[in-house]
């Protein structure tokens, strides 16, 4: 079964990617099974038992013991969550700052807990890492006080993937901990947390093809706790997350995570070759377009970019009239197309970073989509190119 309408090229899967077939099986049989999962009869136990099983698919991605895991709503309530000052772990004392890099995801720029005059914003290089001598100076600008470093693995807008693994071990000497939002690693890099060297780490289901609506925040160690959960109620999750846990969609998140773990080396060099020819397409049509984060590391679906003059609103609607669907910036804006906050971080110009599109491929994408894109792109060029040599030809009128 096609993933999406054949008669449509697909390119946002940064904002969501469709459901995996696996993942869609396992929530369905999920539906149809009776019983709580803190229910201690047949009904609840075989509940739980669901619950279980994807907490180790997620544990192992991670490669942490399954009682690292504590299961959300998504990425955004894991922010949240894990975003406060009340972290508690033996022999370490509570971080009383939090420095977070300036190309962060809305969900961590505005879903902390911390005072805002104990938050500082670490800047970003003109490629899209955050910059490592500015973030150690931060650090050392308050000694004696543990930081905590929010920092992403990877950009959602740009795809550019950054030094958690030396920006945590800067964190790690002066005391501090370090959340790294791995929402858009999951399938397409390694989300290992002995690798990323992070104390804890935000998924979401919905970005690997599993279903919307369940989460996880992952903590590197099972002594790390957070000492004020956003719910309280039942003590489901450890006493980390009240609530009866969302059966369904947690048994499709586990689904999506094996297939997409167990796929990622081969897609990953597939999805390369496909991001390099949507690249190649874009410049064939705008040989002046300026690709973002192209001197960094980045995401192997993760393509973002613009053609200077045109403005990014123009070019979203004119490709999804084509039946090209790619967004601007970031999907969790309420719909708005703004200019983009992690470009202005990189200090790209406002004229060019008004024209900023991305273009995020997944496990459904084909060479029919850079083709549809390729064709679909070179049409709204030229009508724009037309309609600005028309308001060139024929200024307006005079009142």
């Amino acid at each position: 079964m096609a993933a999406h309408d054949d008669r449509r090229a697909y390119l946002d899967y940064n904002a969501t990617a469709p459901l995996r077939s696996e993942a869609r099986a396992a929530t369905l049989a999920a539906l149809d099974r009776l019983g709580n999962p803190s229910s201690i009869h047949a009904e609840g136990r075989a509940a739980r038992g669901l619950v279980e099983e994807s907490r180790r698919a997620i544990a192992e991605l991670v490669g942490v013991p399954p009682r690292c895991v504590v299961f959300t709503s998504g990425g955004t309530e894991a922010a949240n969550l894990a975003l406060t000052p009340a972290i508690v772990a033996p022999g370490r004392r509570a971080p009383e700052r939090l420095i977070v890099a300036g190309g962060e995801h809305p969900c961590v720029l505005n879903g902390h807990r911390f005072p805002p005059e104990a938050v500082v914003v670490a800047p970003l290089a003109a490629d899209g890492r955050v910059d490592l001598d500015a973030l150690e100076a931060l650090i050392a600008a308050e000694p004696g006080r543990p930081p905590m470093l929010a920092l992403q693995g990877a950009n959602n807008e740009t795809g550019v993937i950054q030094p958690v693994a030396e920006a945590a071990e800067m964190v790690r000497e002066a005391g501090g901990a370090t959340v790294c939002d791995g929402v858009q690693l999951a399938g397409r890099a390694g989300v290992a947390l002995a690798g990323l060297g992070a104390d804890f780490l935000l998924l979401s289901a919905h970005k690997c093809g599993g279903p919307k609506g369940a989460g996880a925040l992952v903590a590197a160690d099972p002594d790390l706790a957070i000492g004020a959960p956003l719910l309280r109620g039942g003590g489901q999750e450890r006493g980390q997350r009240a609530g009866t846990e969302n059966v369904a969609a947690i048994a499709g998140f586990g689904a999506a995570a094996r297939v997409a773990e167990a796929e990622r080396a081969a897609e990953s060099a597939r999805l390369a070759r496909l991001r390099d020819a949507l690249a190649a397409e874009a410049r064939r049509v705008a040989p002046d377009a300026v690709v973002f984060g192209e001197g960094a590391p980045r995401l192997c679906n993760t393509l973002c970019f613009a053609a200077p003059g045109v403005a990014a609103a123009t070019l979203v609607i004119a490709l999804d009239l084509a039946g090209v669907a790619v967004s601007a910036g970031s999907a969790c804006s309420s719909g708005k197309v703004t200019r983009s906050h992690v470009l202005d971080a990189m200090g790209v110009a406002p004229d060019l970073a008004a024209g900023a599109i991305r273009l995020s491929l997944g496990w459904a994408s084909d060479e029919d989509d850079v083709a549809r894109f390729g064709e679909a792109f070179s049409a709204a060029m030229a009508r724009l190119r037309t309609r600005r040599a028309d308001s060139i030809v024929r200024p307006p009128l005079s009142a």
